[in-house]
């Protein structure tokens, strides 16, 4: 299996509130970074993707706050496919402190579609792009 490394942002001063804790609608952004980096790593990127025909447009959220950060925090994020399915996948994500303090956990759902907006078969379609993906999910399912 492919070693993913952990995708790190810094906390930017812009992303802090007046009370200087880092605003919740940045988390929801630095998921859409690891998540773009998370694909690079692995050979499938947006831009391959959507090359090929397939969009991938998030459907769903779920997050928790856990712990908060201030400006200048390095928050390392790890990225992974917590589920793989035909015509859809999802990721989860950790987000960590650098003395190993869990700030920010979360699970992106995302769906496949074809320019058109119609669901995409990614197992008909694109056997590579459903083999990659399906050994990063566990169980791999239908």
């Amino acid at each position: 299996m492919q070693e993913i490394k952990e995708y790190v942002h810094t906390v930017q001063y812009y992303e802090t509130d007046k009370m200087g804790i880092t605003h919740h609608s940045n988390y929801i952004r630095w998921m859409e970074e690891a998540r773009v980096d998370f694909l690079a790593q692995i050979g499938w990127d947006y831009a391959k993707l959507e090359k090929l025909g397939i969009f991938s447009p998030v459907v769903g959220i779920t997050c928790e706050f856990r712990h908060p950060t201030t400006f200048a925090d390095r928050i390392a994020i790890r990225a992974s496919v917590s589920e793989f399915r035909n015509v859809s996948m999802a990721f989860a994500y950790e987000m960590r402190k650098e003395d190993g303090t869990v700030v920010f956990t979360a699970v992106s759902q995302h769906a496949f579609l074809t320019a058109d907006g119609r669901p995409a078969r990614i197992r008909r379609d694109h056997p590579d792009v459903f083999e990659a993906f399906s050994r990063l999910a566990a169980p791999e399912t239908e």
